[in-house]
């Protein structure tokens, strides 16, 4: 892992919630369809590497630089992820702490 990347945060009403953040200083990084009815609503501070996203689920997105090496690292501790999925965006894994949270892993 190299960084927190982003924090999904549960929201009911993107727009609402994208005025709110906004307020508080974070602009708009990215608002692009997600292509299943949804919008990816993406906001950042500036001069920060790790933003929010405002979804209607909850995770953290860790980056890093061999998604592979990651999977085979966790799997070694015990640890399942799903099948990477390479996305325009990337190549993303998921799994869930013991709690049910969800965690991925994402590399550019």
């Amino acid at each position: 892992m190299k960084t927190i990347e982003i924090i999904t945060i549960p929201v009911s009403d993107q727009q609402k919630a994208k005025e709110f953040y906004m307020k508080l200083g974070f602009q708009i990084i990215v608002e692009a369809p997600m292509g299943n009815g949804e919008t990816w609503v993406q906001l950042g501070l500036p001069n920060q590497t790790t933003s929010i996203a405002l979804m209607s689920f909850q995770g953290i997105i860790f980056e890093t630089d061999d998604i592979e090496k990651e999977i085979g690292e966790l799997k070694t501790k015990g640890i399942e992820t799903t099948k990477i999925d390479n996305t325009p965006w990337g190549k993303f894994t998921q799994l869930k702490d013991p709690d049910g949270n969800g965690l991925s892993f994402h590399q550019k």
